[in-house]
């Protein structure tokens, strides 16, 4: 069984940085990607962006490409998503994610989940 850890969510300024972390924790912890999503007040679920734990090439979803930057450290079974510029409309619990075989941009497509941490930015 596997098991993810979001940290380091918070309260931040309006143009303020957070770096979220996902530990993952497992017998055998050998995915083909991790995906981070986020979860607005009264809003679905959505794909931040994702990073392929072999090569780590990454992909994002459109509107945040360029404030938000996905990393790893497979030593570690770490993965971090880099969030700068924050603005209010980012406030969500975010969410990292797992997945056995493949990737992609979907949240149906993702076999394990943490249970989130919160982030408020505040204008």
């Amino acid at each position: 069984q596997v098991q993810l850890v979001e940290s380091g969510g918070g309260s931040v300024q309006a143009g303020g940085s957070l770096r979220l972390s996902c530990v993952a924790s497992g017998r055998t912890f050998r995915p083909s990607a991790m995906g981070w999503f986020r979860q607005g007040p009264g809003k679905a679920r959505e794909f931040v962006g994702f990073i392929r734990w072999r090569g780590g090439t990454t992909s994002y979803a459109d509107s945040l490409k360029d404030r938000f930057t996905i990393s790893r450290e497979n030593a570690n079974n770490t993965v971090y998503l880099q969030m700068n510029s924050l603005k209010p409309e980012d406030t969500a619990v975010y969410y990292c994610a797992a997945r056995n075989t493949g990737y992609s941009s979907s949240v149906y497509s993702y076999d394990y989940w943490g249970q989130g941490t919160q982030v408020t930015v505040s204008s």
